[in-house]
């Protein structure tokens, strides 16, 4: 954090405000704090995905208690799905935060860059899909293979599992509000092993993730008030608008 102009930090602490309410509202959102990180920061790939994982323990702990308030995590469908996905959760993080030491700053770029276009991709196909898929859960070995592949991906690049998770089980016939949920949960477990992994490797800077966790607090409640109350349309759409502009930018600034 020491050498960071002040407008370099107002953008952090945005970008987590932001950022948490994509989390809680849509999903993808906690990818924002990790893009401001390796953009507008000089920090090493390990520093940005440790520096960004450990924001998430705190934002998912949070959006796990909002979503049992408002029932859904409430409900044995939804808690079978969160806890298969953070079983899952406990085998591929710590694979991606092993993976992560091996990759240098330009296939981080690349990584960062594809990961944010598909979770782009997956929130429009959400859209077009959500009505015409058959609502259900997925069968147990399903969760199991998404959680642990989306688990293996946010360890690498240290970012919340909703991100993926979140169109991957709406696209499968999961209700918005239920994948919310059992996103929230997973995204716990992700961040507290990512966290275990990174805090080991000395690769987090806990300036940095108090500058940019702090606002993501504030915005998973308005994140999660916008879901249970509001039509959230605009906000997708301005979200995957921002991805997709975004993700030519981290593979070529890799």
């Amino acid at each position: 954090m020491a050498g960071a102009s002040a407008t370099v930090l107002i953008a952090l602490g945005l970008l987590g405000l932001v950022g948490g309410v994509g989390i809680t509202a849509v999903g993808p959102g906690g990818v924002l704090p990790t893009i401001g990180l390796f953009a507008l920061t000089s920090l090493s790939p390990a520093q940005v995905a440790g520096t960004a994982v450990v924001t998430h323990v705190a934002t998912g702990a949070l959006a796990t208690a909002a979503y049992t308030r408002s029932g859904q995590l409430r409900e044995p469908a939804t808690r079978r799905t969160a806890v298969v996905l953070s079983l899952a959760a406990l085998a591929g993080t710590p694979l991606g935060v092993l993976v992560n030491s091996y990759v240098s700053k330009r296939v981080f770029g690349v990584a960062l860059g594809v990961l944010v276009a598909g979770a782009a991709g997956l929130v429009l196909l959400r859209e077009r899909r959500a009505a015409a898929v058959p609502r259900a859960h997925p069968s147990t070995p399903t969760l199991a293979a998404l959680g642990f592949s989306v688990a293996v991906a946010a360890g690498i690049v240290g970012i919340g599992g909703p991100m993926l998770t979140v169109p991957l089980l709406v696209a499968l016939g999961v209700p918005v509000l239920e994948s919310l949920a059992a996103a929230q949960a997973q995204s716990v477990v992700v961040a507290g092993v990512g966290t275990l992994g990174y805090v080991a490797q000395g690769a987090v800077d806990w300036p940095l993730a108090a500058l940019v966790g702090v606002p993501e607090l504030a915005g998973v409640l308005l994140g999660w008030r916008i879901a249970r109350s509001l039509p959230a349309r605009h906000l997708k759409y301005a979200l995957v608008t921002t991805l997709f502009a975004l993700a030519p930018y981290l593979v070529l600034h890799g």
